[in-house]
């Protein structure tokens, strides 16, 4: 999936390069790698915190492990969306980059999202015609 928001953020890029203008292709480039990167690190917070539930039904201190991990996903995920909050503030004030292109490239997981769950449906439907 994380290679299909590339291959998505590349697509967007282009065509807002070739139809629009470069200023709008750049804030779309912003905008998606933002969008990515945040929903990588994301990805990754998830899994350690799945893990650590894993790792806390082997022994003692289930509760203690699990309230621990928890807090620790939910500090990452609020600084992290505060990091973001903040760089977009300080790109919109800067005049620097286009609102719209921007809005399009944070987009860009949503579109990987929806094209996966499309072609997931659509596998699922043909399959269950067989």
């Amino acid at each position: 999936m994380q290679v299909l928001s590339w291959v998505c953020l590349l697509v967007l890029c282009a065509g807002s390069w070739v139809f629009l203008s470069w200023d709008f292709a750049w804030a779309v480039a912003v905008g998606g790698v933002i969008s990515i990167v945040s929903f990588m690190l994301t990805h990754q917070d998830v899994a350690r915190f799945m893990e650590s539930l894993n790792s806390s039904e082997e022994g003692q201190g289930e509760k203690k492990a699990l309230k621990l991990g928890k807090s620790q996903y939910i500090i990452k995920f609020w600084l992290r969306l505060a990091v973001i909050g903040l760089v977009l503030l300080i790109l919109i004030k800067s005049g620097k980059v286009n609102i719209f292109g921007l809005l399009v490239g944070l987009s860009t997981v949503v579109f990987s999202i929806t094209l996966t769950t499309v072609s997931a449906a659509r596998h699922h439907i043909i399959s269950s015609r067989r």
